[in-house]
């Protein structure tokens, strides 16, 4: 395609004029009919190819529950389980007719039979006792159950619990620990509630929470309601006569033995 010329000589009076006028600006003359026409170089004229917009993502309708831009928290049903067994356990013993040897407690004479190992972390005779211990099943057992799943708080109540009480029943009463002890020996053996228990799962998530602090997982708890949580668990026999030192001593060993398995059975299950 031919380009139009840079300038126009005036016939009349010999000036190069624009080629884009038709007269002449210094006398008037007519230079061309017409200006000639521009070419419009558009490069939008292009035929391009048609791109598919594509869908964005959308989100589902927030829960009652639910706060915009926050993941909610699963209910920790596993550990709310294990509380509302032993509250139950409490009512029924409360209605009367029953003792505490008829709902799985350990007692004598009847400390001698394994099963009850498995049962007496859900029975409670004082219930200042029972709150302190629930209180602390429900804070740890929540947080194992969250990080590793319904089965964790399960798996270390009953295995700490259990190992706690068979061990203080192989051991026998600890002379000191408790007025009752004292005044009637070996005949006075109760161990009851879910001292060894709640310290088990204590122990199961810190020996965890500690693993991630040496990786490098900053996670931002704090120690020092943990620490105030074990020692008042640890001094409970103290003041609470079916409270093992022996069972809770072995429950949270127990449960920090469980802590750095727990990891492992998450990956396979």
């Amino acid at each position: 395609m031919s380009q139009p010329d840079l300038f126009v000589v005036c016939k009349n009076c010999g000036s190069e004029v624009s080629p884009y006028v038709t007269e002449c600006p210094y006398c008037g003359q007519r230079v061309r009919k017409r200006a000639p026409k521009l070419e419009r170089h558009d490069h939008d004229s292009e035929p391009q190819a048609k791109t598919r917009r594509s869908r964005m993502p959308t989100l589902p309708r927030l829960r009652p529950s639910e706060i915009e831009g926050i993941a909610p928290d699963s209910r920790p049903v596993a550990t709310l389980a294990l509380i509302g067994v032993s509250l139950l356990v409490t009512i029924v013993l409360s209605a009367g007719g029953l003792g505490l040897d008829q709902v799985g407690g350990v007692v004598v004479p009847h400390e001698h039979e394994p099963w009850r190992y498995l049962t007496t972390a859900f029975v409670h005779d004082s219930l200042a006792y029972q709150f302190v211990t629930l209180v602390a099943v429900g804070v740890f057992g929540t947080m194992l159950e969250r990080r590793f799943g319904w089965f964790a708080p399960i798996l270390v109540f009953v295995a700490a619990g259990a190992a706690g009480a068979a061990a203080a029943v192989q051991i026998g009463p600890v002379a000191g620990s408790s007025p009752v002890w004292d005044a009637f020996g070996s005949n006075g053996l109760e161990i009851l509630g879910a001292n060894g228990a709640a310290l088990g799962l204590l122990t199961a998530w810190l020996v965890d929470d500690r693993r991630s602090t040496r990786r490098g997982e900053q996670r931002g708890n704090d120690l020092i309601g943990v620490a105030v949580f074990a020692a008042v668990l640890a001094l409970m026999p103290l003041a609470v006569a079916e409270a093992d030192p022996v069972a809770g001593l072995v429950g949270a060993l127990a449960g920090a033995l469980l802590g750095l398995m727990l990891p492992l059975v998450s990956r396979r299950r």
